[in-house]
């Protein structure tokens, strides 16, 4: 038998706390077919965070520039940052065969979602806003303001969960990937990106 693939665009999005970060690096080393899609952003970098791996920090001036050479598949501003997926990188790494992972928020998910129809989308969930408001004051990564700007925001992002292919809650992280592994195998199977030959023996 021969295989041949084409890529896979999987983009995955939720409100800020619900884990979708934590869910996405370890889809990255459990499966090594998925590379993650690196996005621009203008904010700084958060800690531990580094350019060119979490994402390409860049100024307002850069971003100004990509955005009048067309050069991104998706730009949105959230929670007062750009964002912005490269085009380019993206489009080539499909056509090789390769599956690229974005995490993107809903603005810039649904964007990529009308450009390339056949992206795979899938929205996480917390199983509860008490969970989230929880979530986010105990990772520590943000002041009490940002905090309840990313709230306020999440009753609008969880509004958009129509437009998406697959929901998935995460109550418990090993459920949550288990399920979240599930689509992504199945998803590798379909025949708009699976070819496999069969001959006679």
């Amino acid at each position: 038998m021969k295989e041949k693939r084409r890529g896979m665009l999987l983009v995955v999005s939720g409100p800020s706390g619900t884990g979708k970060g934590t869910l996405c690096e370890r889809l990255l080393r459990s499966d090594p077919t998925i590379k993650f899609g690196i996005s621009s952003t203008t904010r700084k970098a958060r800690e531990g965070e580094i350019d060119g791996v979490h994402y390409r920090f860049i100024d307002d001036a850069q971003f100004d520039a990509m955005l009048s050479e067309d050069a991104f598949l998706e730009h949105a501003t959230v929670h007062g940052h750009r964002y912005g997926t490269p085009r380019m990188q993206v489009e080539q790494a499909i056509e090789q065969g390769d599956n690229i992972l974005l995490d993107i928020d809903p603005q810039g998910a649904l964007n990529v979602m009308d450009k390339m129809p056949e992206t795979v989308s899938i929205f996480i969930l917390p199983p509860s806003y008490a969970a989230l408001r929880e979530r986010l004051h105990t990772r520590n990564t943000d002041d009490p303001e940002e905090i309840l700007k990313r709230l306020s925001n999440a009753y609008g992002e969880v509004r958009l969960l129509k437009h998406y292919q697959y929901a998935l809650v995460n109550d418990q992280l090993d459920q949550a990937f288990s399920r979240l592994s599930a689509i992504i195998l199945a998803e590798k199977q379909r025949t708009t990106r699976y070819f496999p030959e069969i001959y006679d023996e």
